[in-house]
């Protein structure tokens, strides 16, 4: 692996890997997403995996996973060659994996989540009693505050990124994989998660870590491999400094990726006065937003932050308090009212509120704006400026592949949320809400 450059620590360069992929390539319809790219993992390390969205890191951990089938190149398990079936199948080698997009069945409980497919019996008859304490001793064991019993459907998605965690937990771990585990999880779980990391590294786990945040890196990271366009870039020191990880990943300076942007705050856009949202999620919130600034709204899973957009932009019923908007009162008003007024509320959960998995990204795209001018004329779509105005909104945000007549589903999860950011410039709009 050319580039390299060994990580310090506990790690010794004398142990034979876990895993290694040699050359690995996989192409999809239009788009080549990894190009021989070479990988391994060693017993008791945490490897990052880093890169751009796009860069093909999830196309990787799907092969490593079972999901996918690689079209050219080999992976070692062990020192043995292996051809990685199914998921099933990758598992019974001792690797599991937590992907971003959750696989739960919303139906189940946490304890029938858990074990699926590896269910506990006794003389061929579901064991159930086993099948619980397996699960609440797990759940102790991770620290998170869930009840066995309770069905995943009424979790909140902080709670279920839970159980995905827990489910890796289940089986016998050699090979952990772990894309964006924090996305949904409180200071407090997130260290639970990195002390049970610690764990199974010294037990000779090797993980597979993707992430985005500098800090995580810094905390659990051993090695770090930067892949960029689907090929590998360089493997390096998890010490590495960050305007290096950054000119690695994008083949830039940190200079250009983030520059200083001038800004003065100007009239007040938002106004929100005493509001309680009528399930009580939001008890007498008071603040505002002023043109040109960014104001953050931070708590734990449940303190209501997100209820407070939500009840701005007309999905969360007002109890009492006022919202106004651009000098306008616009309490109770809803979603399609607000979004006529210039406020655009982004979900946290792109695949269930923010987007249309099996529709194309034009579709997606355009859907906000389809009863404006530049989409619509009367009652008929301008197809033709519809597909004009969805291709410049791609490109700017560097949809990779540039395919806006491409299902949202065959993208990746960087990729969908591209598509969802988009979505958010095709009209004129005074006030984002990103939760």
């Amino acid at each position: 692996m050319n580039g390299e450059v060994q990580g310090g620590g506990t790690l010794q360069s004398g142990v034979p890997p876990l895993l290694r992929l040699e050359r690995i390539s996989k192409r999809f319809p239009g788009v080549l997403a990894l190009d021989q790219v070479d990988f391994e993992l060693r017993p008791g390390e945490v490897h990052v995996l880093f890169g751009e969205n796009g860069a093909g890191k999830s196309t990787l951990i799907s092969i490593i996973a079972g999901a996918l089938r690689p079209d050219g190149g080999r992976i070692l398990c062990r020192g043995e060659a292996v051809e990685l079936a199914s998921v099933h199948h990758a598992r019974s080698l001792g690797i599991s994996a937590v992907f971003q997009e959750f696989s739960l069945v919303p139906q189940l409980t946490v304890e029938q989540n858990l074990f699926l497919g590896a269910e506990k019996t006794s003389f061929g008859v579901l064991d159930k009693a086993a099948l619980h304490q397996g699960a609440a001793d797990i759940l102790k064991r991770l620290g998170f505050p869930l009840r066995p019993t309770q069905r995943v459907a009424f979790l909140s998605r902080a709670e279920q990124q839970m159980v995905e965690i827990a489910k890796a937990f289940c089986t016998d771990l050699s090979v952990l994989i772990l894309d964006e585990p924090t996305a949904s999880l409180t200071d407090r779980e997130t260290e639970q998660l990195f002390t049970l990391i610690e764990q199974v590294k010294a037990q000779g786990v090797g993980i597979i870590y993707i992430t985005h945040r500098m800090s995580e890196i810094r905390r659990i990271g051993d090695r770090i491999t930067v892949l960029r366009d689907g090929r590998y870039v360089a493997t390096v020191d998890a010490r590495t400094p960050e305007d290096e990880l950054v000119r690695l990943m994008t083949g830039r300076l940190i200079e250009q990726i983030f520059p200083d942007i001038r800004f003065r705050r100007g009239e007040t856009t938002l106004e929100i006065e005493a509001l309680s949202a009528l399930d009580g999620t939001v008890r007498d919130i008071s603040m505002t937003v002023r043109r040109g600034e960014i104001v953050g709204l931070a708590g734990l899973v449940g303190s209501g932050k997100s209820e407070v957009g939500r009840a701005c932009f007309g999905l969360v019923p007002v109890a009492r308090g006022r919202v106004v908007f651009a000098g306008e009162e616009v309490t109770g008003l809803s979603p399609r009212q607000m979004l006529n007024r210039g406020l655009f509320y982004i979900p946290p959960d792109r695949r269930d509120e923010g987007l249309m998995m099996m529709r194309s990204v034009r579709e997606n795209i355009a859907l906000p704006a389809l009863s404006l001018p530049t989409f619509s004329r009367g009652p008929f779509l301008r197809r033709r400026a519809e597909a004009t105005r969805v291709y410049a909104l791609a490109k700017r945000l560097n949809l990779q592949p540039l395919k806006i007549e491409r299902l949202v589903d065959h993208f990746s999860g960087g990729n969908q949320q591209k598509v969802l950011l988009a979505k958010s410039l095709t009209r004129e709009v005074k006030l984002f809400i990103f939760d």
